[in-house]
């Protein structure tokens, strides 16, 4: 009796596993399919709008290197920019700590990188993709902006853009390929269904605040 409880127990837990696999896969690719068309890799085909939301990430990946992701960001913003496809650059991220402020981070590389101070805005609010899009709208007044990330980044939140009746597009930055660039994709995954239950429940930024004027 013992053994066929076992067994209805490891039925039941491959079943379940089962459930789970395909509806990550199912959200996954349903984000995919209505977001990828509205993505570009080429500056000169990519339509032009007054602010680029470049969304932050850690400048260090682990051991102290540059993080690939962050550095091929700063670069796709740059390559907006000098080619005219936006006017002003709204970096926001997560500003944790005194000593962990991606927006701050990215306001000095892109400085380094030849853009005008005055044409960056921060935006330390960021906390998530969720709160960095919809904040870029309600409180920086963009109905329509380039939103700046890798590909599947991008698409998530061009999802939630559309969920919130924003009228976003997406700049791809060079996407990364290595054993920690794997594990970002995987997290990725798991992050699209987080934000499905976001979306379902209702879930808004974390912070609001006062309006900011970008011109």
């Amino acid at each position: 009796m013992f053994k066929n409880i076992l067994t209805k127990l490891a039925i039941l837990l491959a079943t379940l596993s089962l459930i789970v696999v395909v509806m990550i896969t199912a959200i996954n690719l349903y984000v995919t399919r209505k977001t990828t068309y509205k993505t570009y890799d080429d500056v000169a085909k990519i339509p032009h709008r007054k602010v680029g939301l470049l969304l932050g990430c850690s400048r260090y990946a682990a051991g102290g290197r540059l993080n690939q992701f962050y550095q091929y960001r700063i670069n796709a913003a740059v390559a907006l920019y000098e080619a005219g496809k936006i006017d002003f650059i709204l970096a926001s991220g997560d500003n944790r700590t005194l000593q962990y402020n991606e927006p701050k981070w990215m306001q000095e590389d892109l400085i380094k990188h030849g853009v005008p101070a005055q044409k960056i805005y921060l935006d330390y609010a960021g906390l998530r993709t969720l709160d960095s899009v919809v904040r870029c709208n309600r409180i920086f007044g963009q109905k329509q902006f380039t939103v700046i990330s890798q590909p599947f980044h991008n698409q998530r939140a061009i999802f939630i853009a559309n969920y919130w009746n924003i009228d976003a597009i997406g700049f791809n930055a060079q996407d990364v390929v290595s054993s920690n660039g794997f594990t970002v994709l995987l997290r990725e995954k798991l992050a699209r269904v987080l934000m499905m239950v976001d979306l379902w429940t209702g879930r808004g930024p974390r912070h609001y605040g006062d309006p900011v004027e970008i011109k």
